[in-house]
């Protein structure tokens, strides 16, 4: 049976692999599952020491799949605020993962898949990939990627890329603090082994606890965020089912210009 997420194990080095490449490696209910059980599953290994997410093809992921998004806009507001509940279950685990995580940027992300990245502790990416917070577009927001991404970027920059769902590269994504090094295809995995050695000479349960420590030193708790996901969840469901957030997903899948009314 076809899966949405492989896992590699390199050594002491779990890969998951988003695996849905004909689609790049866009998010559906089976791809968050999945990769949640996965993170539950390596993060329960005392035998893995590091965790790499990448994504199979030449795009790490284009956020959220176009079938998904249909579902979404003919969903009620109680089956969309539990959508997001998984997903947001997704961002939490992985951005509290007791093991070092490196996010390989393999392409380009959008979305949900910025949310991965900025959720990853170290971030490589190609210097071809263009990344986008594009929900505005929409006529919706990033909610439940929100706090990682604000994390990396920091308020001002998110503020800009909320809003205007601009398209930047990978320059501009290491510049603002989302990517922290860029490299040419060819040296992404040399980056990544880099890092991984680097980590090795780490103790776990310091490099556990060194993690916390930085969360805990910004405000960030598991708790807390788990807090923020209930009304994050909420915001994005209530948006989904309204006038506006209806026109954007139907404009999209329609391949139209929406037509904004604002509001009322």
């Amino acid at each position: 049976m076809p899966t949405a997420v492989q896992i590699e194990r390199r050594g002491s080095t779990a890969h998951l692999i988003l695996d849905r490449p004909s689609v790049h490696n866009a998010f559906d209910a089976a791809l968050i599952a999945e990769l949640t059980e996965a993170l539950d599953q390596v993060d329960a290994d005392r035998s893995v020491r590091a965790v790499v997410v990448t994504g199979n093809g030449s795009t790490f992921s284009a956020g959220a799949d176009l079938n998904w998004m249909r579902g979404m806009a003919a969903a009620s507001e109680t089956d969309n605020r539990e959508d997001s509940l998984r997903l947001a279950r997704l961002m939490r685990t992985l951005n509290f993962l007791s093991k070092p995580t490196i996010a390989r940027v393999n392409g380009s992300a959008y979305g949900g898949g910025v949310g991965l990245v900025a959720c990853c502790d170290v971030a490589v990416g190609i210097d071809s990939a263009k990344f986008s917070l594009s929900e505005a577009k929409l006529g919706l927001v990033p909610a439940v990627i929100s706090p990682y991404v604000c994390a990396a970027i920091g308020v001002r920059q998110a503020r800009r890329y909320f809003v205007g769902a601009e398209v930047f590269d990978a320059a501009e994504a290491r510049r603002i603090g989302l990517l922290h090094d860029c490299v040419t295809a060819d040296a992404l995995d040399e980056a990544v082994e880099r890092l991984l050695h680097m980590f090795g000479k780490c103790g776990p349960v310091a490099q556990d606890e060194a993690k916390r420590l930085a969360l805990r030193a910004a405000g960030i708790t598991c708790e807390g965020a788990e807090a923020l996901d209930r009304e994050n969840a909420a915001l994005i469901a209530r948006l989904r089912v309204s006038a506006e957030g209806q026109e954007g997903l139907t404009a999209f899948l329609d391949k139209r210009a929406p037509a904004w009314a604002g509001r009322e």
